[in-house]
């Protein structure tokens, strides 16, 4: 009897060894996800240590006031970015949701009536991205660059160069608000809500399967099942819908409506997520990553301003940080490839080969 290696087995075979040769808590462990979270939680001892001022909980409150709109931003991302997509408009989704607010109750609406127009806005705008994506085709970076400019140009239209700065005080008040007892402001409230869901849906539905499966092959995804266009459709018009939440949030942080709000607010969501460890091809990435990415660039920036370093200087650490993730997760595999392994054989063979009848 000879033995006959085939390239399915050998691949089935090499693939199990490097997913299942090592402990579960190692590989739970030793990933990506986790050396941002040791990453993160090294830098706020050395913060709280070095930068005068760093652990008191008013540092903590306006911390997190600064990158909630980011944290609710990049739910919907991470999970675009898992399929292989992007979504570069929603900056300019947060400026429009913000002026469409402040047009609105401007004009004599309630304040109320005002945000869930903008809600709208932001589901039809969500909605507009995911016809052009999934049923004309386009590819999602070209048309996602074409409504980020269109949507900021209706915002700065609406309202020119002016800008609503009267709000309902019982709103600018919650939007300020903090949770009692604790330094948290309440808008973690909303926030820790629909990461729950999110996570839910993400890591245990159907619906999540099909999210990484279609990142990791939207053909084997289509044949196994999986709604493609149905499901890249649902997460564009949620990633519309919770930009122009964070806009209404904005608007009330600030105390104003702008066409210019949150420019470049784009940049730092995806910064966060891809820094968090969702690949830039799709089909790989976990919620709890890119929440402690989003902290570890806030953590970051609250330390170096408190130390009095410049927004230039800040801006290229983070980029530095941001390269050096994406190269270290590049480099990873190969190196992972290079090292020497030693092939267990199958059950009943001497080698990792399957003999011939």
């Amino acid at each position: 009897m000879t033995a006959l290696t085939t390239p399915t087995s050998s691949a089935a075979t090499q693939r199990t060894i490097e997913n299942y040769s090592q402990p579960a808590w190692r590989r739970m462990l030793f990933t990506r996800e986790m050396a941002i979270v040791a990453l993160l939680v090294v830098v706020c001892v050395v913060s709280m240590a070095a930068v005068k001022g760093f652990s008191q909980p008013i540092t903590i409150t306006y911390l997190l006031m600064d990158v909630a709109a980011v944290l609710i931003i990049a739910l919907p991302m991470t999970l675009i970015m898992i399929t292989g997509e992007i979504d570069l408009s929603v900056g300019s989704m947060v400026g429009l949701s913000s002026v469409t607010t402040g047009a609105l109750y401007q004009a004599g609406l309630p304040f109320e009536v005002a945000a869930l127009a903008a809600i709208i806005v932001g589901v039809i705008g969500g909605a507009f991205n995911g016809f052009l994506v999934t049923k004309v085709g386009l590819p999602s970076l070209a048309v996602t660059i074409g409504t980020l400019a269109l949507f900021r140009g209706i915002a700065v239209g609406v309202l020119g160069t002016a800008a609503v700065t009267s709000f309902p005080e019982f709103w600018t008040d919650i939007a300020k608000a903090k949770i009692v007892g604790t330094p948290l402001p309440a808008i973690m409230i909303p926030f820790l809500i629909l990461l729950a869901i999110f996570i839910i849906v993400l890591h245990y539905t159907p619906f999540g399967r099909g999210v990484y499966a279609i990142g990791l092959s939207k053909e084997a995804a289509h044949f196994s099942g999986v709604p493609v266009g149905r499901t890249k459709f649902i997460l564009f018009v949620l990633s519309g819908a919770l930009a122009a939440l964070a806009g209404i949030y904005f608007t009330l942080r600030y105390g104003s409506a702008r066409g210019d709000n949150a420019t470049g607010l784009e940049l730092q969501v995806i910064a966060a997520v891809v820094l968090g460890g969702v690949s830039v091809f799709g089909g790989r990435g976990k919620l709890f990553g890119v929440v402690a990415a989003v902290l570890l660039i806030g953590v970051l920036a609250s330390a170096l301003r408190l130390a009095n370093v410049t927004s230039d200087v800040i801006n290229i650490i983070t980029g530095v940080l941001l390269i050096a993730s994406v190269v270290g997760a590049s480099l990873l595999p190969r190196i992972r490839r290079k090292r020497p392994r030693v092939e267990k054989p199958l059950v009943g063979t001497t080698s990792g080969t399957v003999p011939k009848a």
